[in-house]
C-alpha cells in the first residue's frame, strides 16, 4: 500500500537568497516526486476566465504561485517528500495545508420568506444603516473590480449579471466558477447587487464583481486555495480582495500571500470570525482588514469574534441580499458584515481614483460612525464604516493604524 499523501505549501526563498539561483521552483517540487508521476501545476495565468481546475485525481492537483515576495508552491507530498524538500536549500519552510470554511450561517438556515418583491426594488437595511444610499451620488464604485473569494457567484442572477466581469474557480471539478453553496452569492449582492427596478441593491451598485471561487458545494475549502485565489487577484488587476472565510490556525504563506496583495495595492478584507472570541485567519493579519459584525441596533453581534485585530465594522445580523438561483434570503454572520466594507471600499475609491489602497483604508477608518469608546475598541475597531462621508471627503485622512500581527 502507497504512503497517504497530505496537501502542504511550500515556501520558498526569494530567487537570490536560493543556494540554486537557477532552478525553478516547481522542478525543485518535482525532483522529490516518484519518476513519472503526472502532478499538474496550475497557475493564476494557466486558467482562463470562467474556467475551474479539472476533476482528477486531488494527489495530482498542485498550485504555482508566481509573486516575486511570495514564492509558493503548494502540493500533496509523502512524508518522505516532505522530509526532503525541507532539506532543499532553497526552501524557506513546509507548512501542512489546513482547512478554511465560510463564515455565516449555514445554506440551509437561509430564510426566504424575506424576498424583496420582484415589483419593487429594495436597499437592504445594512445598506441604509452604513450611509451607502446618501454616497451614491459622489459615486457607485464603477468600474472598481472586487473580487468575492468564496464559494462563487451566481452569475445569473437578475442583480448580478450586469455587474459580473469574470471569475475562476481552484476547486477541481467545478467546471465554472458557478455558486453550487449559496454563501458567496449571497456576498457578492451586498458588495454589488445593481440598481435595476427590482430585487435589492448593494453597497457599491457599480462595481464590477469577479467570482474566485476557492470553497466547495459544503462551504469549505483550504489555504492552498485561498493562496491560488490571491494570487489570481493578484495577476488580474483586482482593487478590493472580499474574503467572508477563514480558519482557526496561522500560515506563514498565507500572511505572506497577503502582505504581497497589499504591496501590490490591493485593498484585502475579511470577516474577523463568528466565534465570539478571537479573530480567526487570514483576518488577523495586519495588512487584512477585520470586520466585526454588529445588529441593526449597533451592538455588537454576540456570535462575532472580537479582539485587538479588529478594524472595522459592519451590519451582519438577518442581512437581506441575492442568493443562488436567482432568489433572495437573510443570512447573519461577520461574512455578511464583511462585504459591505468591502463595497464601501469600492465605491469610496470610484470617488477617489488616483487614492491608493493605503488611503482607501484611512478613509474609511477614519469617516467611521464611533460606536464604542472613543477610537479604537475592540469589538467595534474604528467603528462603524460610513460609505457618504470616505466618499465625500475633500481632503486625504490621517494616517490610520491597521491593526493584526
Amino acid at each position: 500500500m502507497s504512503e497517504k499523501r497530505k496537501s502542504v505549501i511550500i515556501t520558498f526563498k526569494a530567487k537570490e537568497k536560493r543556494s540554486d539561483k537557477g532552478a525553478d521552483k516547481v522542478d525543485i517540487v518535482r525532483s522529490v516526486l516518484p519518476k513519472g508521476m503526472q502532478t499538474y501545476f496550475f497557475d493564476a495565468t494557466s486558467l482562463a476566465s470562467g474556467a475551474s481546475v479539472p476533476a482528477m485525481d486531488e494527489d495530482l492537483i498542485a498550485y504555482d504561485v508566481n509573486q516575486y515576495e511570495s514564492p509558493i508552491v503548494t502540493a500533496r507530498l509523502t512524508k518522505a517528500e516532505i522530509e526532503e524538500l525541507s532539506k532543499n536549500g532553497n526552501v524557506a519552510e513546509v507548512e501542512e495545508d489546513q482547512a478554511c470554511y465560510a463564515i455565516g450561517s449555514q445554506f440551509g438556515h437561509l430564510q426566504f420568506e424575506n424576498q424583496p418583491s420582484i415589483l419593487a426594488e429594495t436597499v437592504p437595511a445594512g445598506v441604509v444603516q452604513i450611509k451607502a444610499p446618501q454616497g451614491w451620488p459622489s459615486s457607485q464604485g464603477e468600474g472598481i473590480r472586487v473580487a468575492v473569494v468564496d464559494t462563487g457567484i451566481d452569475y445569473n442572477h437578475s442583480d448580478l449579471k450586469a455587474n459580473y466581469r469574470g471569475g475562476v474557480s481552484f476547486v477541481a471539478g467545478a467546471s465554472t466558477p458557478m455558486d453550487d453553496h449559496g454563501h458567496g452569492t449571497h456576498c457578492a449582492g451586498t458588495v454589488a447587487a445593481a440598481i435595476n427596478g427590482a430585487g435589492v441593491v448593494g453597497v457599491a451598485p457599480s462595481a464590477y464583481l469577479y467570482a474566485v471561487k476557492v470553497l466547495n458545494s459544503s462551504g469549505s475549502g483550504s489555504y492552498s486555495q485561498i493562496i491560488s485565489g490571491i494570487d489570481w487577484c493578484i495577476q488580474n488587476g483586482m482593487r478590493v480582495v472580499s474574503m467572508s472565510l477563514g480558519g482557526s490556525g496561522g500560515s506563514t504563506a498565507l500572511q505572506n500571500i497577503c502582505n504581497t496583495a497589499w504591496s501590490k495595492g490591493l485593498l484585502v478584507v475579511a470577516a474577523a470570525g463568528n466565534t465570539g472570541a478571537s479573530v480567526g485567519y487570514p483576518a488577523k493579519y495586519k495588512n487584512v482588514i477585520a470586520v466585526s459584525a454588529i445588529d441593526s441596533a449597533n451592538a455588537l453581534a454576540s456570535f462575532s469574534s472580537r479582539g485587538p485585530e479588529v478594524d472595522i465594522c459592519a451590519p451582519g445580523v438577518n442581512v437581506l441580499s441575492t442568493t443562488r438561483g436567482g432568489a433572495y434570503g437573510t443570512m447573519s454572520g461577520t461574512s455578511m458584515a464583511c462585504p459591505h466594507v468591502a463595497g464601501a471600499a469600492a465605491a469610496v475609491w470610484g470617488a477617489h481614483r488616483f487614492a491608493s489602497n493605503e488611503q482607501i483604508w484611512n478613509l474609511l477608518a477614519y469617516y467611521v460612525d464611533n460606536l464604542g469608546a472613543p477610537g479604537w475598541d475592540a469589538s467595534f475597531g474604528y467603528g462603524r464604516v460610513n460609505v457618504d462621508r470616505a466618499a465625500l471627503a475633500l481632503t486625504p485622512a490621517p494616517v490610520i493604524a491597521k491593526k493584526g500581527i
